[in-house]
């Protein structure tokens, strides 16, 4: 299976983008191909609404959004790993996720996980505008399927991710990483 680790965290090496890495070494160690690209330090301009990608199949903004999307298309999996600020996915994740409306209607029954870092508790509060803005972006795209979810509470301090059962849990599910 391939694997794509998008990793939305703007700090390298954040908790987020730990786990990221924990889940793909399960992956990897089951035998499954695993990119990562990290979105921290990438050119990402916001979507203008200007439909030339309607006319001419792309984006016409010159950044680093035509590889992803290019990479998104060739994947069986998605994984998107984000923290949470103010109850919402990480500005860098929202901005791709924007973006993506230059390959819509092409990018058909793709596989989703998320993996979510949130630096208080695990209410449902603190996730409810993350999982309604990952799972509307999912609506948008025909035969998407959400294959699960690891969320790691109480993960402030960098590398707190750790010390978290979701250190463990990540692992677990990228070991076990079905197309269900």
């Amino acid at each position: 299976m391939n694997i794509l680790m998008i990793s939305s965290s703007p700090r390298k090496g954040g908790n987020s983008d730990l786990l990221c890495d924990q889940f793909a070494k399960g992956a990897f160690e089951a035998g499954h191909q695993v990119n990562k690209i990290q979105l921290a330090g990438k050119a990402i301009g916001f979507c203008t609404a200007c439909y030339a990608c309607k006319k001419n199949g792309k984006c016409v903004q010159n950044d680093d959004v035509a590889g992803i999307l290019d990479a998104m298309m060739k994947s069986d999996v998605i994984v998107l790993a984000t923290p949470v600020y103010f109850y919402a996915m990480s500005a860098q994740l929202k901005a791709l996720i924007d973006r993506t409306f230059a390959i819509y209607p092409n990018m058909k029954n793709k596989k989703f996980f998320y993996l979510i870092t949130l630096g208080d508790g695990k209410s449902e509060q603190s996730l409810a505008g993350t999982l309604a803005g990952l799972r509307g972006f999912l609506a948008c795209y025909e035969g998407s399927k959400e294959l699960g979810m690891v969320v790691s509470g109480d993960t402030y301090e960098k590398g707190s991710v750790k010390q978290n059962p979701a250190w463990e849990e990540a692992y677990q599910a990228g070991q076990n990483l079905k197309l269900k």
